[in-house]
């Protein structure tokens, strides 16, 4: 589960919510004072460090009146695929931007092999909503990211004592859903 930076800073303008009163809202052990308001900063640029908790996005939700599946975004990750960034691309690009039923449908019905890894990524997203008191019937994916990860390395024989390098890819999935505004 992540922040919605965007949502966010729309609610605290409108609701007229200072970032002081929002890192104030989110202290607990281990993130006081200064490190909430840092913390608070980097959630509100988007990065995720540190981890937002469940609890975290609850009290900022709190803090701005609103429920806390609002502010959240359900990520999941499926990390070293075992095939080629490239291919996997092209199952996110048909992904993103629908409505998680008809994801789900276009998944099962490609012949893609990468088409298991990112329909678990999604599934897992949607379990997250679920867990979430999400409504998992007005679902979007938001973000369908594909990441280069490490390449193995092999080496075929060849002629007079040569070698040829073969680079097999891995790929890092990501998968976000959301409720639709």
């Amino acid at each position: 589960m992540r922040i919605r930076a965007d949502k966010i800073k729309q609610l605290a303008g409108t609701r007229k919510v200072t970032r002081a009163q929002l890192a104030q809202a989110i202290e607990r052990d281990g993130l006081k004072g200064e490190s909430a308001k840092s913390a608070l900063a980097n959630w509100l640029r988007g990065r995720n460090h540190p981890r937002a908790r469940k609890g975290d996005i609850e009290k900022l939700a709190g803090a701005l009146g609103v429920s806390g599946k609002d502010i959240a975004k359900f990520t999941s990750e499926v990390r070293f695929h075992r095939g080629s960034p490239r291919k996997a691309d092209l199952l996110v690009d048909l992904v993103r931007g629908k409505p998680v039923d008809e994801a789900l449908n276009l998944l099962t019905f490609t012949t893609k092999r990468a088409a298991v890894n990112v329909k678990k990524c999604l599934a897992a997203a949607i379990a997250d909503a679920e867990q979430n008191e999400a409504d998992v019937t007005n679902l979007i994916v938001s973000e369908a990211r594909i990441d280069d990860a490490p390449r193995i390395k092999r080496f075929n024989q060849k002629d007079r004592g040569r070698a040829h390098q073969i680079l097999k890819r891995l790929t890092h999935i990501t998968v976000s859903v959301q409720e639709r505004a």
